[in-house]
């Protein structure tokens, strides 16, 4: 089993900047994609940004730009550092991680336990 726990988060003004990071524990064989999701109140749960275990990043169009994602591997962690935070950006966030038990064993996701992130205007 793989656990993910979540730090950072809270309420910042329209503008400002937070960092999140991500720790995985537990019963490690290896990580490979790692990354993060929001859901705002009554919208579907949408992709930030993710990372492969070799750095290669993906960010959909809307998160191009004020988004940044990076991983420690060493430390199992993943950080999504966020800029000039606008209102709609008010959602909790969640992280992830695809860590199979086997070299033959297919996707196994994990999540975090889910972080607010509340943007004042």
């Amino acid at each position: 089993q793989v656990q993910l726990v979540q730090s950072g988060g809270g309420l910042v003004h329209t503008g400002g900047s937070l960092r999140l990071s991500c720790v995985a524990s537990g019963t490690i064989f290896t990580i490979n994609d790692m990354g993060w999701f929001r859901q705002a109140p009554g919208k579907e749960r949408e992709l930030v940004a993710s990372i492969t275990n070799s750095g290669s990043t993906n960010y959909p169009d809307s998160m191009k730009g004020r988004f940044t994602i990076s991983r420690d591997n060493a430390k199992n962690t993943v950080y999504l550092q966020m800029n000039s935070l606008k209102p709609e950006d008010t959602a909790v966030y969640l992280c992830y991680a695809d860590s199979p038990s086997t070299a033959y064993s297919g996707s196994q996701f994990y999540w975090g336990q889910g972080t607010q992130v509340t943007v004042s205007s």
